[in-house]
């Protein structure tokens, strides 16, 4: 095998990618310096052949509105697509799949946990989940009094294998805060369903409740990415005029569609259809990038701080 990932060797992530995994087996890896802008990553492709890329859902994003992609390079030498990171949502999974043949297998590890501990399988994806737990793992979902709940209800991922952590270095109280014995406590909310899927629901700290029912800003977010209209989403609470949270979404167009109140109103009802009526945005502010950290994750305390500004006037 031959590796490229678009993360890069100072991600955990992009670590495993690149260096650990094809190192272990004595398979090659592309190591390619630049930013990873979609045309770039194309020729890399091209020209270098790896067997197995790995991505996160932004760069997905982005690829799939390079025009005539799958005309002008060539992907056939990759086998498996591999995504991390962000969660990946359904339409981006189904319009890769659809243009280019090829599987994007989901999943989730930390930095804590060295790497990836629950991922979809070959054959066996289920869009939009997070898949099921890797062998050597083990994981379950708590509320916070640490009972696990039942399948189906959302609770606190914690996970177990022997490639966890021992602590954080001078960090106590954070130690003391995530790890407990053999489990890693990660941050994250999800449900499973019976067949043994995740399926996630957002940070802890990014839940919003929006009259008085939790809402899982990655399932509003999924919804609006499966508009044609739409690149990427981010979801965050922000307070109405009678100070109740509610769901505001900023908007990454894609290409030849224009921001316009039609389009807004489209957006709104698009998500009414497909969730609860409580779940879809009150707010859209279309936007030309989404704040993001240098790993591809999007910057939700910079959201929350810009819908709060512009809920002020």
């Amino acid at each position: 095998d031959r590796t490229f990932s678009v993360a890069k060797l100072f991600f955990a992530y992009g670590l495993g990618n690149a260096l650990y995994f094809p190192f272990h087996v004595a398979a090659s890896t592309v190591l390619y310096p630049g930013r990873p802008e979609p045309a770039k990553v194309f020729e890399t492709i091209t020209r270098e052949r790896p067997t197995l890329f790995y991505a996160v859902p932004t760069a997905y994003a982005a690829m799939l509105q390079v025009t005539d992609a799958e005309r002008l390079y060539d992907l056939r030498s990759v086998r498996l697509c591999s995504s991390a990171g962000e969660p990946l949502p359904k339409a981006i999974y189904e319009r890769w799949l659809e243009r280019f043949g090829l599987e994007i297998l989901d999943g989730i590890g930390s930095t804590e946990m060295c790497h990836t501990f629950i991922a979809n399988r070959r054959g066996q994806v289920r869009p939009g989940s997070s898949g099921t737990v890797v062998p050597g793992y083990e994981a379950k979902l708590v509320d916070d009094a640490g009972r696990e709940v039942p399948v189906g209800e959302v609770g606190n991922l914690m996970v177990k294998g022997d490639s966890a952590c021992s602590c954080y270095w001078n960090q106590h109280e954070r130690t003391r805060q995530t790890i407990e014995g053999e489990w890693v406590r990660t941050g994250d909310k999800y449900t499973r369903d019976a067949d043994g899927y995740f399926w996630y629901a957002g940070r802890s700290d990014d839940m919003i409740k929006a009259g008085g029912m939790w809402v899982s800003p990655a399932e509003v977010e999924g919804a609006l990415t499966g508009h044609p209209a739409v690149v990427e989403a981010g979801v965050v609470g922000a307070e109405d005029k009678d100070e109740l949270v509610k769901p505001f979404a900023f908007i990454v167009l894609a290409s030849g569609h224009a921001p316009s109140p039609a389009l807004e109103a489209e957006l709104k009802a698009f998500v009414k259809q497909r969730l609860a009526p409580y779940k879809y945005p009150r707010w859209i502010v279309f936007v030309e990038e989404l704040p993001k950290t240098a790993t591809g994750k999007i910057q939700r305390f910079k959201l929350r701080e810009r819908a709060k500004e512009m809920r002020q006037y």
